[in-house]
């Protein structure tokens, strides 16, 4: 069985739906964590990309799950995005009132403003390009994992099989080319919006004016200024995301 199957075999039984990515081939990890290269570190300068999720259009159906693991390639078991699923019980201080909900959250790579992990690689191999996204140069790489640890987000992960540390690029090999993350495309919902925070006409731009009292991210209080908005979170839960386990949790994000 070839390994296109098996990572979408696996990816289904994690409760996943596939939706093709059109146009574009997959790539191999050391093609998407790049290479010293000045120009690679640079990346597209003046842009600054983000990225918006509007949890009101999330089905968790997990098809960003699935497209991009067969995008990015990577190791089966191991994701650099996935949809969780938590369950919190809400109250107001009397047992009698006590309810039992469950919301979905989908989690990647918060491309931060502060990035956590920059500061502790010791050989530099994760760095942040000009247009605000967070990579991995594998070729220096240690797999010491200091930025798997200091991540707040759980946004990084060893690489089984190229042994480096590995996350969510927002697919730059494909905003390169003009196209969208696979995560973005392959949304069945419409609820993943990427785009330049440094264009003002741009569609990210205008739903964080049109949402901007709805707007929220992730662990505020660790001030790393996180690209990653959420659009429809409810404040009951926020605070339930650091403390709760995830009821699907797989391994990577």
């Amino acid at each position: 069985m070839d390994s296109n199957k098996r990572r979408f075999l696996s990816a289904m039984t994690a409760g996943a739906a596939l939706i093709p990515i059109v146009g574009v081939n997959t790539a191999t990890a050391g093609i998407i964590i790049r290479n010293n290269d000045e120009d690679d570190r640079k990346g597209m300068v003046g842009k600054r990309y983000a990225m918006v999720v509007d949890l009101r259009k999330c089905v968790g159906c997990q098809a960003c799950t699935v497209g991009c693991s067969i995008e990015n390639q990577t190791p089966i078991g191991q994701f650099r995005t996935t949809v969780k699923q938590y369950e919190v019980t809400l109250n107001d201080g009397s047992k009698a009132t006590q309810e039992v909900k469950s919301f979905m959250l989908p989690r990647l790579c918060n491309h931060c403003e502060n990035p956590p992990c920059v500061a502790v690689c010791p050989v530099q191999a994760t760095f942040q390009r000009e247009d605000g996204i967070v990579m991995v140069d594998n070729s220096r790489c240690v797999a010491c994992a200091y930025c798997v640890q200091a991540c707040p987000y759980d946004a990084r992960f060893i690489n089984e099989e190229t042994l480096t540390a590995d996350k969510c690029t927002f697919c730059a090999h494909r905003l390169e080319k003009g196209l969208l993350p696979a995560c973005v495309e392959t949304c069945v919902g419409g609820a993943r919006v990427i785009g330049d925070l440094n264009d003002p006409s741009s569609q990210i731009n205008r739903l964080l004016v049109e949402n901007r009292d709805d707007i929220k991210v992730l662990k505020p209080e660790e001030n790393t200024l996180p690209h990653v908005f959420y659009i429809g979170m409810d404040e009951r839960f926020t605070s339930h995301i650091q403390a709760q386990s995830a009821i699907y949790d797989p391994k990577g994000v």
